[in-house]
């Protein structure tokens, strides 16, 4: 059961605020601890809030209490006009945490006084069926109590992992923020490939979105690493070996993915504020 010492504010109730949300309620958070701010929560968003009774209003002017958690979820472009309104909620205990791409921790410190405490965090999609991973970064600021809360409220949907070097969020955006799109990628080339070889295209899409999910499900269960569970599949000099001879050539997808990350990576530093 997730406890808190002090109202929870969660600023954006979109697809990732939402998924949040659903989880907090799940594990047990009262719902008279929770503010939402957001204009126009999707129906689905909007269905649970009604559920539980919380309503979503379009902007929080003031509080009895100062929040223990401030949750930045709105959209980047969107954070210069709503967070300096919230920052005004802050207390001494509260803790801001921000779930948004490209904010540095130095973004949020400008609207607020000195000595707050903030995290920095970096979800990704499996968060919408509560199989997400989030990396978060903290402020010197952020106490172990902090710490604690931010990992239960995270943990909601995924797995969590922090980093104590707030420049590894590029790169960890780049892996897993961004990661599922290459992920459903490779679903698209497997099917395109399938095609090209003779099946035909709902067929080969079925057969690529399977095995995709299945492996991957195969890989959160499993004990093995990675390395071995691909050698498991592999008979020397069978189907399975011929097409990795293609993808672990020397221009094959560790080369190609790794430029990828680069430039994912490259990309998160440029659009950083």
């Amino acid at each position: 059961m997730i406890r808190l010492d002090g109202p929870l504010v969660l600023a954006g109730a979109g697809n990732m605020g939402g998924a949040m949300l659903a989880g907090w309620l799940a594990r047990g958070l009262a719902p008279s601890q929770i503010i939402v701010q957001d204009p126009g929560p999707p129906p689905a968003i909007a269905a649970l809030l009604a559920k539980h009774g919380i309503s979503a209003v379009q902007r929080i002017e003031s509080l009895a209490t100062p929040p223990a958690v401030l949750l930045m979820a709105v959209k980047p472009q969107a954070m210069d006009e709503v967070f300096p309104v919230l920052a005004r909620l802050a207390g001494p205990q509260t803790v801001v945490l921000s779930i948004a791409a490209g904010r540095t921790i130095a973004s949020f410190e400008r609207d607020l006084p000195p000595g707050s405490a903030v995290v920095r965090s970096i979800p990704n999609t499996p968060a919408a069926v509560g199989r997400g991973i989030t990396v978060a970064a903290a402020n010197p600021h952020v106490t172990a109590r902090h710490k604690e809360t931010v990992t239960e409220l995270l943990s909601a949907i995924g797995e969590v992992a922090w980093v104590d070097d707030e420049a590894l969020i590029d790169p960890v955006t780049a892996v897993s923020g961004s990661g599922p799109a290459y992920v459903f990628h490779l679903v698209e080339a497997m099917a395109a490939a399938g095609v090209a070889v003779g099946l035909n295209p709902a067929l080969s899409m079925q057969l690529a979105r399977a095995t995709v999910t299945g492996s991957g499900e195969l890989l959160h269960q499993s004990p093995l690493d990675a390395a071995t569970l691909r050698q498991n599949v592999t008979s020397p000099n069978g189907t399975t070996y011929a097409a990795l001879q293609v993808l672990m050539g020397k221009d094959g997808l560790e080369k190609l993915m790794t430029e990828a990350i680069v430039a994912a990576t490259k990309r998160s530093r440029e659009l950083a504020k």
